[in-house]
């Protein structure tokens, strides 16, 4: 390949079988491997990762997002989809459409005794607010690249008055 044929490679193409795996382990209800996909290529409106959960167990908190969409597309396994409160069975093929908004928390859960592996895709909406119904709390997060310029969360009743240390 010519310079500008592995740039142009650099820049628009992944293969999720090449990237290195992170482990996101919190007893007793998650684990799960995944990895970045659409950080340093040419995507500016686009995510994607690609996630494996253990069995038995949850890749993330049971969640909401309020300016982001996503997309799940289970490539191995079966599941759970917890969502606006049912549970709705998940298997290979499957495509998942999660809308913005406060109607459609959600949460992938392998129900099953081998590992569930999906796609994540995302718009990249930006400033995000997320909202974690069993816990109570938010995220709020704004971003600069590929990395967050501002980023907080908090439990949502810790709330300030408007005017509180203004001069």
């Amino acid at each position: 390949m010519n310079d500008r044929v592995k740039a142009l490679a650099a820049a628009l193409i992944r293969n999720f079988n090449d990237v290195p795996m992170k482990r996101l382990l919190r007893e007793p209800l998650y684990d799960a491997t995944g990895a970045r996909l659409a950080r340093g290529t040419a995507a500016s409106k686009l995510g994607a990762s690609i996630d494996v959960v253990a069995p038995g167990k949850r890749g993330c908190p049971y969640h909401l997002h309020y300016a982001q969409e996503e997309m799940f597309v289970v490539l191995e396994g079966e599941g759970t989809l917890r969502v606006a409160g049912e549970m709705l069975p998940l298997r290979s093929g499957d495509v998942v459409f999660i809308p913005a908004g406060p109607e459609y928390p959600h949460q992938i859960i392998n129900t099953s005794s081998a590992p569930l592996k999906y796609l994540s895709i995302s718009t990249q909406e930006s400033p995000e607010i997320c909202e974690y119904p069993d816990s109570g709390k938010f995220l709020a997060e704004a971003m600069a690249g590929d990395s967050p310029s501002f980023d907080v969360i908090q439990p949502k009743q810790s709330s300030v008055d408007y005017w509180e240390n203004e001069p």
